[in-house]
């Protein structure tokens, strides 16, 4: 693929495929993103790959931050053009923000339970825009046991979280919530409040709210220092007030859930995979060509997932796309059709702009 610029906006008019953007994490993780990749192991301790980022990390200046091809900051870019990167409707909605991040995740251990502030949360005790909601698309799973964990069973007094999580009672927390067994396909809604955790051996592709805020009810096990690290610098008496308390009852908890197959179907060869709830926050699509798929012109990041074929935008040569692969469509590069032997892919999308949150 040719080489692009970002320096006269030419960038934002051809999909750019994205090198690896591995910061440092706490927790153990990186092997099958590097095996997904087709890359050599970096360490142990890089568990996500930040694709497309315009968030940095929280209480940094730059580390999370994407690069394109050739070396300038996508954020940089999408504030110099961004209508071109974001499309007219999305910049009136959001301005010169994606409104989206987009991971591969890969526990290589348990993650400890924690949770993310809602918006309102955020903008209230932190003054920032955004809280986060996410949602998990799961790849791979290392057993047929493999499992997450989320929502309380039943609900929980605020004094009793405040006393397991002072006195770190992981085996009271964890007990408390949700097993949710997991398989390749299946994805699941998590939004802002929801104590959550992903256990080991499972990666996936996580879509989010473009901060990186977590409220930490367990780390004692995990290298942490909660008293300094865990509640945002708010303190533990405000921190969790963010935290969904309430009692999960099946029938709710199965409403943020999606099997493969079982999305909503755009066509012959889209399947909408996250629940509607989900659209004001963002939007994923399973795409598998048969034996070509159209997609209409947005801002959009692509994990091929199986097999090989080619992105073509009418602007400039076919991308060749591969198992790996992450590709970052800008908007301008306008409508795009896939074709391909065995392709599959994730497209990942921001918030749409009609249905956003405000809140």
């Amino acid at each position: 693929m040719e080489e692009p610029t970002t320096s006269d906006g030419a960038a934002a008019h051809r999909p750019l495929r994205l090198g690896a953007n591995l910061p440092p994490r706490f927790y153990r993780g990186g092997t099958a993103i590097a095996r997904f990749r087709d890359e050599p192991v970096a360490n142990d301790h890089v568990p996500e790959d930040w694709v497309a980022s315009t968030t940095t990390l929280f209480g940094e200046a730059a580390l999370g931050l994407s690069r394109l091809p050739g070396g300038p900051l996508l954020s940089q870019a999408v504030a110099a053009a961004p209508e071109a990167w974001l499309g007219p409707e999305h910049v009136r909605r959001f301005g010169a923000d994606p409104a989206l991040l987009v991971k591969l995740l890969d526990a290589g251990q348990r993650l400890p339970v924690h949770c993310h502030p809602g918006d309102d949360w955020a903008r209230r005790h932190l003054g920032t825009r955004w809280g986060k909601t996410e949602s998990w698309v799961v790849l791979a799973t290392g057993s047929a046991e493999a499992a997450v964990h989320l929502g309380f069973r039943e609900e929980v007094a605020l004094e009793t979280l405040a006393a397991w999580v002072e006195r770190q009672d992981a085996k009271a927390i964890l007990g408390a919530l949700h097993r949710v067994r997991v398989e390749p396909g299946d994805a699941i809604l998590v939004p802002a409040g929801i104590p959550h955790t992903i256990g080991e051996g499972v990666f996936v592709v996580e879509l989010q709210q473009p901060s990186d805020l977590s409220v930490m009810l367990e780390w004692r096990d995990f290298g942490l220092d909660g008293d300094r690290e865990g509640h945002l610098g708010v303190g533990y008496a405000t921190a969790l007030s963010c935290v969904d308390r309430s009692g999960w009852e099946a029938e709710r908890l199965a409403s943020l859930q999606r099997s493969r197959g079982a999305g909503r179907a755009t066509g012959p060869s889209v399947e909408r995979v996250l629940p509607p709830e989900a659209d004001r926050f963002f939007r994923a699509e399973r795409v598998r060509p048969r034996p070509q798929a159209r997609l209409e012109a947005s801002f959009s990041v692509l994990i091929v997932t199986a097999g090989w074929g080619t992105l073509e935008t009418g602007r400039g040569p076919a991308t060749e796309l591969r198992r790996g692969d992450t590709v970052l469509v800008p908007h301008a590069a306008g409508e795009q059709v896939l074709r391909g032997d065995g392709l599959e892919l994730i497209r990942c999308l921001p918030p749409h702009p009609e249905g956003a949150n405000d809140a």
